[in-house]
């Protein structure tokens, strides 16, 4: 075990959020890569899980807890520093881990605002009812987020690409986990 990180079963409802790239200065910051252009869920939870790095050394095997002391943004990036990295050498041992954050310590999105990981896997209907797929995943082109939705036609797998804007999105239902919109399957 690395400088006593804590072995630790990952929560049900673990997102993977980012990865350690590696030490920022000498004092135990380390340097993270969050997967989302805002890192919300990196700053809303004090208690950070780790799956060793895929590839290269692994410094500690299985799920381990980090007690986040604090973490910022930095450039175009994230710095945290954590209890349990006490110095540049134990920061450095962390390169490449993976980052995961409980779903239930996210901050609560604003209205009409989602989380891409709610969105993956909600069905897709338009106005008339008929189904048009499953959410996917999602593309940021820059000034707007496109949802992916797969389906089947004819028995072959296939995708049809519907921006997440207003003018297209009129109801987004978690609780139904279903998604109306208006488009058609031609377009």
């Amino acid at each position: 075990m690395l400088y006593g990180l804590e072995a630790a079963e990952l929560p049900a409802d673990a997102i993977e959020v980012g990865r350690i790239l590696d030490a920022w200065g000498i004092k135990g910051w380390f340097k993270v890569l969050p997967y989302s252009a805002d890192p919300d869920a990196l700053f809303s939870s004090k208690r950070w899980y780790l799956l060793p790095a895929e590839k290269g050394a692994k410094t500690f095997t299985g799920p381990v807890t980090l007690a986040i002391r604090e973490a910022k943004e930095h450039s175009d990036s994230v710095v945290a520093s954590a209890h349990e990295v006490p110095d540049r050498n134990a920061a450095e041992a962390l390169r490449g881990a993976r980052i995961f954050v409980a779903r239930s310590n996210f901050p609560m999105p604003g209205k009409d605002e989602y989380y891409w990981v709610d969105l993956i896997g909600l069905d897709v209907v338009n106005r008339e009812g008929l189904a048009l797929g499953t959410v996917r995943e999602l593309l940021s082109t820059g000034p707007q987020t496109v949802l992916v939705i797969g389906y089947e036609q004819d028995g072959q797998p296939h995708e049809r690409m519907i921006p997440f804007v207003s003018a297209y999105v009129d109801e987004v239902d978690l609780g139904a986990r279903r998604i109306r919109v208006d488009w058609q399957p031609d377009y």
